[in-house]
Formats: structure tokens, C-alpha cells, sequence
């Protein structure tokens, strides 16, 4: 099991890799439940995978689980869901001390962070994520956040976990098209600042993804230990440093708006999407040779992901497109930062960058 300490000043945490975690849940959260019912919130496929291995590890050592599953898919992010969340845990008499678990990948973690950091002013909770997405990313920094209408992420709260639990073994029964998808933030943290990273990727994605144990292991806890030196050094976002951890996602969140963030385009995917429009518009720029940002398409194409926005075929236009931008979270008067590249491995916060030209650009890119 590799341990990888999150060093946030006054709220530090451990992120555990290893397999056959949940198994061990009552070891591994040896102090943390204090009372014999535990929440539990999830999904209904989750649910289906795990629960029983939850369950027997909870009764096994004399608690009673007690769950709220909730249906899978992006659109549980929602005020309703939230709302209901929040009364189930006050019927429940969950208190300030207590840790309610998030089992489930993004969507689950998203929404029971959000609703334990308004519980009471802020109660614990502990992150056990079930996709590669939310291992590697989502599950650790503490941001948490629901959906609305204009927007994805644009309602939530820093609420940090008291600890993750990354078990390896869930990785197994995930569908390949999930496994797919998390890996893209897998590539973004060799895009960001690791060009050595990125090359591992090159050469070991593939074989990763087909189930190798050890480079399952060292992926995540890889991935997971960059974003902790991030996290640790800019907690609120407040520094820019974060900011890079958004890499791909200004683009990505604007092919999610357009497809409803249904199911047509997992976030994964279209956070893939993002890092090449990202990596396309910075050789546009003039900021990057274009074999580089070709090289970023090539290899998400190589392990069977989209690497066109055009294999979308959307109805939309580049304008359509950086309409959904103007929601984007990280608009400040009036402008919006963009995540750009010098090279792979040479992210930067770009704020001069003219909408009007994105349009342009992406219009270009859904006619390739």
C-alpha cells in the first residue's frame, strides 16, 4: 500500500493505494467512526458492485451500515439531490464529529463533500473513490460542488476529506469506457509540469489500462502526490498554482454543457478533449510546435479515446461553444483564464487570450 500524505495546514490527511482497501474499510478508519450507524451515500451501480463487501466489513467489526443510494450518472449533481442528502443526514442525526463515506466515483464524492461541508456548519467525511477519475483527481484538494442549470461546479465549498481510500480492486470491475476516461486526468498531470511522466504514459498507458497491478499502483499514486503538492501549496486557488490542475477543463466543461452532461461525453472524455484544444490553440498561438500538440491527439487516439471534437457531431458552432465559457467559474471581470501550453510539460495561466478567437479556432475544429 503506498500512503501519501495531504499536508493542508490545520486538516492534514492520508490518501492509502493499495488493494482490497474497502475489505479492510474498519481497520483502515480506525478512529473515525465513533458510533455504531454509519452513512453511507452511493450510487445504484455502485451499490451493486460493492455494497456487500461495505457491509460485511462494517457488521463484521459491530457497525451498522446505513445507506442512501442515489441514481448513477452526472445529473445527481443537483440542488435536489443535495437538499434530500442533507435531510437523510439530519434524520440520521449525524453530528459535526461524525464522517459520513462517499462511495462512488466524482459525482458521489462531489455531492456528499458539498453536502457534509454545509451540515452543521461542516461535518467529516471520508472519500472512497470507485473510478480512476476520482482516484486520481476528484477524490482528493477537497473541492466539492453540485451542477445547476447555467453551469457545471458553479455552486460548492472547499471542504477537505479526512481521508481517501483508493482501492485498486474497484478498478477491475469498472467498464473499459470509465477506466478510459479517468486515465485522461492520468496524461494531465505529465501535460501539466512532467514531461518524463507524460512519456511513462507513452509507454505504459496501454498496458495500464489493460489491468497491470504495479502500474495500476504507481499511476494513481503518481498522480496523486502531484496534485497534493498543488493542493498544499494553493488550497483556495488563490496562488494560480491550482489553476493548473483545470488543464483541459475550460474546454471540456463547454463540450459537456453542449451535450446536457448526459452521458454522451463522460467528463474524462472530455477533459481528453479539452488538454488537445488546449495543446491545438497554444500551437495556434505560436507557443508550441504542432507535432507536440499532434503528439497529445495521437495518444489519447491510441488508447481508443475520442481526440476530435468534430467525432462528436454536435450541433453547435464555436460560438455556441464560448457561450457555455461565460458561465465558466473562473471568469474574473469580464475575462476568462485559459490553461495554455509552452511545450508538454510547460502549462500556463494565459489571460489574454480573446474569446472572439476561440470561437474562430474551435469553429475550425468541428469542421476538421
Amino acid at each position: 500500500m503506498a500512503v501519501i500524505p495531504v499536508d493542508i495546514a490545520g486538516r492534514p490527511y492520508e490518501v492509502r493505494v493499495g488493494a482490497g482497501l474497502l475489505a479492510e474499510l474498519v481497520d483502515n478508519c480506525r478512529g473515525k467512526l465513533r458510533k455504531r450507524r454509519v452513512p453511507i451515500v452511493t450510487d445504484a451501480n455502485v451499490h451493486a458492485a460493492w455494497g456487500a463487501v461495505i457491509d460485511g466489513a462494517l457488521t463484521d467489526n459491530g457497525h451498522e451500515p446505513h445507506w442512501r443510494i442515489l441514481p448513477a450518472g452526472e445529473a445527481t449533481k443537483s440542488w435536489e439531490h443535495l437538499a434530500a442528502t442533507v435531510d437523510w443526514l439530519l434524520e440520521g442525526e449525524v453530528e459535526r464529529g461524525d464522517h459520513v463515506l462517499a462511495l462512488g466515483g466524482g459525482v458521489i464524492g462531489d455531492l456528499t463533500g458539498f453536502a457534509a461541508s454545509i451540515l452543521k456548519r461542516g461535518c467529516q467525511f471520508i472519500q472512497l473513490p470507485t473510478t480512476l477519475l476520482a482516484q486520481v483527481d476528484s477524490s482528493v484538494g477537497g473541492k466539492t460542488a453540485i451542477n445547476t442549470p447555467a453551469g457545471k461546479n458553479l455552486v460548492g465549498a472547499f471542504h477537505q476529506p479526512s481521508l481517501v481510500l483508493a482501492d485498486l480492486a474497484v478498478l477491475d470491475t469498472l467498464p473499459e469506457r470509465e477506466l478510459r476516461a479517468g486515465y485522461a486526468e492520468v496524461v494531465k498531470y505529465g501535460l501539466i509540469a512532467d514531461p518524463d511522466f507524460f512519456a511513462w504514459c507513452d509507454g505504459n498507458g496501454a498496458a495500464m489500462l489493460a489491468g497491470d497491478a504495479a502500474l495500476r499502483e504507481y499511476a494513481v499514486a503518481y498522480s496523486v502526490g502531484a496534485k497534493a503538492k498543488i493542493v498544499q501549496e494553493d488550497e483556495f486557488e488563490t496562488k494560480g498554482l491550482r489553476a493548473l490542475l483545470n488543464l483541459g477543463h475550460t474546454f471540456g466543461h463547454a463540450l459537456e454543457a453542449q451535450t446536457h452532461f448526459s452521458d454522451a461525453l463522460l467528463h474524462g472524455e472530455a477533459v481528453a478533449l479539452g488538454m488537445v484544444l488546449a495543446a491545438r490553440y497554444s500551437a495556434r498561438r505560436g507557443l508550441m510546435p504542432r507535432s507536440s500538440a499532434d503528439h497529445v491527439a495521437r495518444h489519447f487516439a491510441e488508447i481508443g479515446m475520442k481526440s476530435e471534437i468534430a467525432q462528436l457531431r454536435l450541433d453547435c458552432d464555436g460560438r455556441d461553444l464560448v457561450t457555455h465559457m461565460l458561465h465558466d467559474k473562473k471568469m474574473d471581470a469580464g475575462t476568462l483564464p485559459f490553461l495554455l501550453m509552452r511545450g508538454i510539460g510547460e502549462t500556463f495561466l494565459a489571460k489574454d487570450v480573446a474569446l472572439d478567437d476561440v470561437a474562430v479556432f474551435l469553429e475550425e475544429e468541428l469542421r476538421r
